[in-house]
């Protein structure tokens, strides 16, 4: 499917406790620490937003955030590795960000790891900067790697 088809195809909905086994596999397929199925069903239990960017072919991401004290954390972002450079990441990303605005919310907070390079060039593009880091906070192979702490501001859109 070329790029501008996928473009096209693609819809978001809110993820659904039915969908938890594809994120999940999705998951195991793109990050050497994935996330369990439990931590999925979690997340739609407390209510986060829980997105899914579905076409044709089935699920193909998914996105997790949540909202409080007028602040948005994306906890997950996620393109299954068949299905990543046509986009889609950028897209969920600003369905995410969509979501973060309708919801109120002042800024946008992530973690990312710096052996990541695709991930931290996505959201700077987007207007995330990077305001600290985090000590240790993933797994590795070798022990933990730091996170690196990124902050959107959400201003209101450009008219």
């Amino acid at each position: 499917m070329a790029a501008a088809r996928l473009q096209e195809a693609v819809q978001f909905r809110p993820m659904r406790q039915v969908d938890v086994p594809l994120v999940a596999a999705i998951e195991a397929r793109a990050y050497a620490f994935p996330w369990t199925p439990g931590i999925f069903r979690d997340c739609l239990g407390a209510g986060y937003q829980c997105w899914v960017a579905e076409s044709a072919e089935g699920v193909l991401g998914y996105g997790v955030l949540s909202i409080g004290a007028d602040e948005a954390h994306l906890l997950n972002l996620c393109v299954d590795p068949a299905w990543q450079g046509r986009g889609l990441g950028r897209r969920l990303l600003r369905r995410m960000i969509d979501l973060a605005r309708w919801h109120m919310a002042d800024r946008v907070f992530l973690e990312v790891r710096p052996s990541n390079p695709a991930a931290i060039a996505l959201y700077a593009s987007e207007g995330f900067n990077e305001i600290g880091q985090r000590p240790r906070y993933y797994p590795a192979k070798d022990g933990r790697e730091d996170a690196i702490v990124m902050a959107m501001e959400l201003l209101p859109p450009e008219r």
